[in-house]
Formats: structure tokens, C-alpha cells, sequence
């Protein structure tokens, strides 16, 4: 019987877009409810308030936990990844999730979306001119350096030129703190041993603090 004008304007449970509809979805493995909860416990909503790459690196903590049979943590991600999306995020996902033919291309195409090129520049920019705060001790401003490094794993900075920026970054005190324990050699300082330094001064200066609380 042919439709009617009604029943072709009525909605459909059909139209409904829903997560990946694979191949993947018929390996045998079944998503347990502890680890959907914990990946819904978290979501991203797309606002331009939230930080993309933080979302993804706790996602991939959280789908770590698992040791998938019969399948590969690829095709897990995949089922998985649509569940801890919400509101705008979740709509764009279904609007593309043809092109997710791997985990790797959905991941990418997320940080695209979500992750801009202003965003990059900027914690670029905090990087490549960080500045130490008036009354900021050395390890908070090392805590705070890393941050702005752990936000943007694709900074594409040399790790020479990160360490340069954050000591020329600091208070004149703060260099002569770290040149008098280097005995005036820490320009002459390989990579590795001038990281090794500002993390032990950190480290003693932030322990000193505790014991004086």
C-alpha cells in the first residue's frame, strides 16, 4: 500500500542517527555497563570552553583499562568513543560517522573540529613566552610550564628550545637560583641534565614548602 502524504511527514525511528553501524559491531565483544559509565561519567559537549585534547587523553585512559577478546581496541574505541559525546559534539559525530572507517581518523578528525589552530598558537605562545609570575616560586611555575606542554602534545617545539624558554621566562632571582646550583655551568648543560636540574630545584623547593605548612 502506498504511503500517504502523513505518514511520509511522520517521524521514523529510522531517521534516528545512532553510533557506528560496522562490521565491528558483530565480534563477539560486548561493551560492559562499568566501563560505558565511566566513559559517560566525563562528556564532551563541544563548547569552545572545553578542552578537546583533555577529553581524548581521558577517554583513552579510561578505554585502557580493558582487555578486549575477539576484537581489537581499535573497533572498541570506535563503539565506544560516540558514548562519551554530548549535545553538539554528538550531533557532529553522527553527521560524519561515515568517514570513521578507523579509529584513527575519528580521533583526527575530532581534534580537527574541536582542537582549532587558535588554540594551538595560543599555548604555543605560552610556551614559547612563558613568564614567571610575581611572588610565583619555581615549582609552581614549572607545574604551570608543563601544563601549558601536556595541553598541547603538538606543540612541535624542540625540547632544547622548551627548556630555553622557560628559564629565560623566569625572574632574574629565579636564573641566579638555578645557575649558582648548576655552579654557573648550566648554560653548558646538555638537554637531559638541565631538565634533570629544574626539576630537582623544583622538586626541593616544593618539598621545603610542605614542611614550612
Amino acid at each position: 500500500m502506498a504511503k500517504t502524504l502523513r505518514q511520509y511527514s511522520a517521524p521514523s525511528s529510522s531517521h534516528i542517527p545512532t553510533g557506528l553501524s560496522t562490521d565491528q559491531g558483530n565480534d563477539g565483544f560486548e561493551l560492559k555497563s562499568g566501563l560505558v559509565n565511566m566513559v559517560q561519567a566525563s562528556p564532551f559537549c563541544g563548547k569552545a570552553s572545553k578542552d578537546a585534547n583533555a577529553h581524548l587523553q581521558n577517554f583513552l585512559e579510561v578505554s585502557s583499562t580493558i582487555n578486549p577478546r575477539g576484537t581489537t581496541m581499535h573497533n572498541v574505541r570506535l563503539r565506544l568513543f560516540p558514548l562519551s559525546l554530548l549535545g553538539k559534539a554528538k550531533t557532529w559525530f553522527c553527521n560524519n560517522k561515515a568517514n570513521f572507517t578507523t579509529w584513527d581518523a575519528c580521533s583526527n578528525a575530532f581534534l580537527t573540529k574541536y582542537f582549532s589552530v587558535g588554540n594551538t598558537n595560543a599555548l604555543r605562545s605560552k610556551i614559547s613566552g612563558f613568564q614567571q609570575l610575581p611572588n610565583e616560586a619555581i615549582p609552581k611555575a614549572w607545574e604551570r610550564f608543563q601544563e601549558y606542554i601536556v595541553a598541547c602534545p603538538h606543540h612541535c617545539m624542540k625540547e632544547w628550545l622548551i627548556i630555553q624558554s622557560f628559564i629565560h621566562g623566569l625572574n632574574t632571582p629565579a636564573q641566579n637560583h638555578i645557575d649558582a646550583a648548576s655552579c654557573g655551568y648550566f648554560i653548558s648543560l646538555n638537554i637531559t641534565g638541565a631538565k634533570a636540574l629544574v626539576e630537582k630545584i623544583a622538586s626541593n623547593q616544593s618539598w621545603k614548602g610542605e614542611r614550612k605548612q
